[in-house]
């Protein structure tokens, strides 16, 4: 590629795209930078191009390019997408709103206003910096206006606002708002808006430590670029100039930024495939050594790590009370009763109303939870919407499409007891457990062997061993060694194990036994 001379009036981008070489003149390209929402970087693009087109391009080093993932390029592409208005100062000042939909589809019929903004004032707190000044409950009955309130209570709500000082942003505690929606809001309240999806892809984005997590969460948010790209190229159109064509390419501002937009959401797919391949392959190794795989699942801060760490004894577990304190799945050996090993598998929690988008951008994450032997349900028993989020929890799982016989043996278990004196539940399948105080753990591992055993088609045998051969080494290597008897004087010992019909195979063939 050839870059213009530093005093020519012309640059170049995008030479990887199916149109044509583009011209851009200066002002165009000061245009493109002027929108909030993507901050195009062109500039940063066309570098990294001009880089990979000078690179040695033998058939070794793409097959290098193609195994290995650039840390470089994944946090370029988390970067250049942050949403605007989203962290871009160390701290805000939130006052909360959050309307009280009185009926129709809206209304939340399984909790309350005020449990809604406690949830609501949670998800704010969980940020370094940020504080909630204000908040307040306000009816509505028309949730699907831009304004969401009537004239009366819209007009009372922006006078509380902008009498209150110190105001830097408003939290709207609904599911989405629509760009117009918020561009009437922000420019009513003179603040930044924010809805439940910005809000908690900001949390993520702040907790986002792996290739993995920055990915989704990179994903999660073309919706968002991509809904107040329309809306900035609107305001421009309003100037006169979100719709003139760029001199020389055929294409106006819109088509040149839907471009970059959707060049980087396809790079974004490309590398979580390759991520999702990789996940894949762990997974097989993990089926070949014959571990039975246990996920472990609930609403956010349910204490799910805390039980993991309870069942495992893995020190290298820290537990945080925070809301999304884990992104990413991760894996943990543990032993049940048997001497089993089995791996736990810790996910990322779910919340209330989050658009599909948000968890469809998870799927390489949580493919793991439908390729499990159990799932186990963690709920916070002590929380006042514990009803409602069981139902958010058991809702998601049902739109991953979890196999029917993996949703139909879940196993549900109560946690933190210990801040209900005196709990005891009436349904005689639930376990109840304090994972901090590590009460009930030793009934939930019997129930967690018994239901890893019927679901994996596992099956106890008693096997006879020549002791002078490698039988026993193997056994113990392969299967779960329960008891080990000498019966006498012939070299023979009987070994009572937990073995799955593929390691039984195996072992018949390589030792031939009948």
């Amino acid at each position: 590629m050839n870059f213009a001379k530093p005093n020519s009036q012309f640059v170049e981008v995008g030479s990887r795209s199916p149109y044509p070489k583009q011209r851009l003149n200066t002002d165009s390209l000061k245009a493109i930078s002027s929108v909030p929402c993507l901050q195009a970087r062109v500039f940063s693009m066309t570098a990294c191009i001009f880089k990979s087109k000078n690179h040695n391009t033998d058939q070794d080093s793409l097959q290098e390019e193609e195994d290995e993932i650039d840390e470089a390029l994944i946090d370029e592409l988390f970067q250049q997408q942050i949403p605007t208005g989203i962290g871009e100062e160390d701290h805000h000042r939130i006052f909360i709103v959050h309307p009280d939909v009185k009926w129709g589809s809206k209304k939340q019929y399984l909790t309350t206003a005020a449990l809604q903004m406690d949830e609501a004032v949670g998800l704010v707190n969980t940020l370094q910096n940020w504080t909630v000044i204000d908040k307040i409950i306000l009816s509505t009955k028309t949730p699907e206006k831009k304004k969401i309130f009537g004239k009366g209570n819209f007009q009372t709500l922006t006078e509380k606002i902008r009498a209150t000082a110190g105001v830097t942003a408003v939290f709207v505690n609904v599911e989405r708002l629509s760009p117009s929606s918020e561009k009437e809001l922000q420019e009513a309240w003179g603040v930044k808006v924010l809805d439940r999806y910005s809000l908690v892809l900001h949390i993520f984005r702040c907790n986002a430590r792996t290739k993995e997590a920055k990915l989704q969460i990179s994903l999660a948010e073309i919706p968002l670029l991509r809904s107040r790209l329309r809306n900035e190229v609107e305001n421009l159109d309003q100037q006169g100039g979100g719709s003139r064509y760029i001199m020389g390419s055929g294409e106006t501002l819109y088509e040149v930024q839907q471009r970059l937009l959707k060049e980087r959401e396809l790079k974004i797919r490309s590398a979580l495939e390759r991520l999702r391949r990789k996940r894949h392959l762990l997974r097989s190794q993990r089926k070949h050594k014959d571990f039975p795989i246990v996920s472990v699942m609930g609403y956010t801060n349910c204490g799910k790590t805390t039980l993991i760490k309870a069942l495992t004894g893995d020190a290298g577990l820290q537990p945080k009370d925070q809301l999304f304190a884990t992104l990413d799945v991760t894996v943990h050996a543990g032993q049940l009763p048997s001497h089993m090993t089995v791996l736990y598998v810790d996910t990322i929690g779910f919340l209330s109303q989050l658009p599909h988008q948000l968890i469809d951008s998870f799927s390489a994450t949580l493919d793991d939870v439908a390729h499990s032997d159990l799932i186990i349900h963690v709920r916070d028993i002590s929380h006042p919407e514990t009803v409602n989020q069981k139902v958010n929890v058991l809702n998601v799982l049902k739109n991953l499409q979890i196999p029917e016989r993996l949703f139909n043996t879940i196993i549900e278990v109560h946690n933190k007891i210990d801040l209900i004196e005196g709990y005891q539940t009436s349904d005689p399948e639930v376990i109840s457990i304090s994972a901090l105080k590590q009460h009930g753990l030793d009934v939930l591992k019997e129930k967690i062997e018994d239901a890893v055993v019927r679901s994996t088609g596992k099956q106890t045998m008693t096997l006879v061993v020549q002791l002078n051969s490698p039988q026993l080494a193997w056994l113990y290597k392969e299967t779960t060694v329960q008891a080990v008897d000498d019966v006498g004087d012939d070299c023979t010992a009987n070994v009572k194990v937990i073995i799955s019909q593929a390691a039984y195979g195996r072992y018949r063939k390589l030792f031939q036994v009948t």
